[in-house]
């Protein structure tokens, strides 16, 4: 696997990411994630996992366990559907978020019942803390309210009072940019933040990224981020 590192900017191509074709599931993997293992890039900072996922129609993740990991789907088209051992159920469709606090322990499903195919970020964060009881939530983001502008979608942090929850220390941004909209963002030092333009070319600080590659930024940069087209951006800024 191949990264370039310009201006401190760590960028790793679509075309470089682990992956794995089951049929049903074509997945890339940004970090080493089951069969696909690469030593450079195990997470960044307490980002674990972000799996660019396409889901067959009438296919999915039948029930499975997880525990102390803090999960974000993403939905980029169509929808997936929920069930987990709590007794929790819903659908969310794209441009949409869901997230899971896994906690002590939880068994869940993850399904497209649409006819065509769902196509998913799915974001695992470590946790600040191992344990506690396990949730899930899923909530609207229009898109519209994102235009031009970085809104919180899941958050750690209690002053973000419109995100859903999670139990780490990072923020979950979205932001939908027309073309030649810049915004802007500072990864505070010691921190870690990793994006991806969800659809659409862009620029950070004029490096070129199209769509679905994955930038790494270091604690202390602020970037510019441009979109050379219109684009729909995601951001995850963790410790």
């Amino acid at each position: 696997m191949t990264t370039d590192t310009l201006n401190t900017i760590d960028r790793r191509a679509f075309d470089s990411l682990g992956h794995a074709d089951h049929g049903w599931l074509n997945a890339r993997h940004h970090f080493s994630f089951a069969n696909y293992y690469d030593p450079a890039r195990m997470g960044w900072g307490a980002i674990r996992v972000w799996n660019d996922d396409e889901i067959a129609a009438n296919a999915g993740f039948p029930p499975h366990p997880h525990a102390d990991m803090e999960i974000i789907t993403y939905v980029r088209s169509g929808a997936i559907t929920h069930q987990d051992s709590l007794g929790n159920s819903g659908r969310t469709a794209a441009g949409d978020v869901q997230v899971m606090s896994a906690g002590t322990g939880v068994r869940h499903a993850e399904y497209n019942l649409e006819s065509e195919t769902t196509r998913i970020f799915q974001i695992w964060i470590e946790p600040r803390r191992r344990g506690g009881q396990p949730s899930w939530g899923a909530k609207p983001f229009p898109k519209g309210e994102r235009s031009g502008r970085f809104v919180t979608l899941a958050s750690g942090f209690a002053d973000d009072g419109d995100a859903l929850p999670i139990r780490a220390d990072a923020r979950v941004l979205g932001a939908t940019l027309k073309a030649g909209e810049s915004v802007e963002h500072a990864v505070g030092e010691g921190r870690h933040a990793y994006l991806v333009p969800a659809t659409g070319r862009i620029t950070i600080d004029g490096v070129a990224f199209s769509a679905r590659d994955g930038a790494a930024l270091s604690g202390g940069q602020r970037v510019t981020i441009t979109a050379v087209e219109d684009a729909e951006i995601v951001l995850v800024d963790a410790a």
